[in-house]
């Protein structure tokens, strides 16, 4: 790989944050009725958009989630994370160890993203370079994040390189036209396209961008 920066997403990615995170959402989506384990609603709506999600489930269970949903989950996810969310292994040595320009590009909304690295150390790596869909109204799969974040660092797009543990986010940045990581400590997506490169670990994907 060729690269002048890295574009992180977050979840999933830099923060240990999917098993939490769908953890609060599994019990609250239980408690409406909507009976989903934690592992599902990992795998279907890792990388989603969140009012995507609760569109998709409540056409499934013919319910309709009170109007306040999406606000008490972000409270109780929030409250979840400062007691338990860790950095993934490796992360924090990576980040330091990178001699090139590094950015957060994540669909979730900037309060969560600043929470999720500043409970885990990261946030004084990124200085400006955080963004969030929320604040441009682009959502992966669509690329409009990952290129709002090369134009930020003024940076050509087939010269960044993006890592990702999601589907919605890796066609995100292919659709960018930039080069991208899959990153799948757990198992790897069947469903990954086969021109990505996959990584197990923080040590794999640094040994891969310090030799760019």
């Amino acid at each position: 790989m060729r690269a002048d920066c890295v574009i992180f997403d977050c979840d999933g990615t830099l923060v240990d944050s999917e098993p939490l995170g769908n953890e609060v959402f599994a019990e609250l989506l239980n408690a409406h009725g909507m009976h989903i384990s934690q592992s599902e609603a990992v795998q279907r709506f890792r990388g989603m958009k969140l009012a995507d999600c609760l569109a998709e489930l409540e056409a499934h269970w013919n319910v309709k989630l009170p109007t306040d949903f999406a606000t008490a989950l972000r409270q109780r996810t929030a409250d979840a994370f400062r007691e338990r969310l860790e950095p993934m292994p490796g992360a924090l040595e990576l980040v330091q160890a990178l001699n090139m320009p590094i950015a957060v590009a994540s669909s979730g909304p900037r309060d969560k993203i600043e929470l999720s690295l500043s409970l885990t150390g990261l946030l004084p790596f990124f200085g400006r370079h955080i963004y969030s869909s929320y604040e441009i109204g682009s959502w992966k799969p669509d690329p409009g994040i990952f290129l709002h974040a090369a134009w930020q660092l003024g940076i050509e797009p087939a010269r960044c390189v993006v890592v990702e543990d999601s589907l919605p986010g890796i066609h995100g940045a292919m659709a960018a036209g930039m080069q991208v990581v899959a990153f799948q400590p757990e198992a790897v997506d069947p469903r990954l396209p086969s021109a990505v490169t996959v990584v197990r670990s923080m040590r794999a994907l640094g040994t891969l961008l310090l030799a760019s």
